[in-house]
């Protein structure tokens, strides 16, 4: 299947009022485990590589392109993002690549610092017809501004997508990042709020501490692209464990990293399924 806009998927699901699962890569066993899951599931996902995996990598392109390859071969619609990116020119590599969308993080900034780079990258990335995620309200869980209890003014957040130009947007409404318990409490009367007042679709982040009728929730009251990161990490984790305590001399990583891959796989579909109780199952 040809490689989809993220815009797309988006935008359709925003539409229909349905979720869209955003799953963060690490490695290649992430991206086809995540994959695998999506075709398992028979539903659209969104492939994420961070900043932060672009570090351990040392470099965009390879994970870049292994990603871009495995999504081109699904047989379910799969777009690929680069996510919480600081830097412009890390961004200008993943739309060379070929990236349907990337998600530009200002957030550290000043808000007039922030509308300032935003607005400058969001449109030249556009002019490229690439969709473009920022971010407003210091979602939980990092470093810096990024507080927990933070929270995003609805008047604020229309302001700021008109003022940038950008395509969706990520809002702190109770969840946090890299979360290792799932009892994160969402605002959803904040969440019903921001979608009256955005015109683009909402992006939840830090949602691996969500329990999965948190996140139904916040897909019936709003939210549409919802990204995942911990809870595979924390899966793929145990997976390996599991099969390494099975028997000490087990030295051959396709064993125990592709347990690792299954169990992203697992993990994948069920949280597709959750974010997209109606959904026909067919990939459409």
């Amino acid at each position: 299947m040809p490689l989809t806009p993220t815009g797309e998927l988006v935008t359709e699901a925003a539409r229909a009022g349905r979720g869209v699962g955003a799953f963060n890569v690490i490695q290649i066993e992430h991206a086809e485990g995540i994959v695998s899951g999506a075709q398992d599931a028979g539903m659209p996902v969104i492939l994420q590589i961070s900043e932060n995996t672009v570090a351990y990598h040392g470099a965009l392109a390879p994970i870049g392109a292994a990603c871009l390859a495995i999504a081109r071969a699904a047989a379910v619609p799969v777009a690929v993002h680069l996510d919480h990116a600081t830097r412009a020119d890390l961004v200008d590599e993943a739309v060379e690549l070929g990236f349907g969308s990337v998600m530009f993080d200002a957030s550290a900034l000043p808000y007039g610092a922030n509308v300032s780079a935003t607005a400058e990258v969001a449109a030249r990335t556009r002019r490229r017809g690439v969709f473009v995620e920022a971010e407003l309200g210091e979602v939980g869980g990092k470093d810096g501004v990024h507080a927990p209890g933070a929270r995003t003014e609805p008047g604020q957040a229309a302001v700021y997508v008109e003022t940038t130009g950008v395509d969706a947007l990520a809002v702190a409404v109770g969840s946090s990042h890299a979360m290792l318990t799932r009892d994160a409490v969402l605002d959803l009367g904040l969440i019903a709020e921001l979608r009256d007042a955005v015109p683009v679709p909402l992006v939840l982040h830090g949602s691996s501490g969500v329990p999965d009728d948190g996140l139904a929730r916040a897909v019936r009251h709003g939210m549409t692209k919802v990204n995942i990161a911990t809870h595979l990490n924390k899966a793929f984790t145990a997976a390996v464990r599991d099969r390494l305590a099975e028997r000490r001399e087990r030295v051959d990583p396709r064993d125990y990293l592709g347990a690792g891959r299954d169990a992203v796989a697992a993990q994948v579909a069920h949280l597709l399924r959750v974010l997209n109780p109606a959904h026909r199952g067919d990939g459409a």
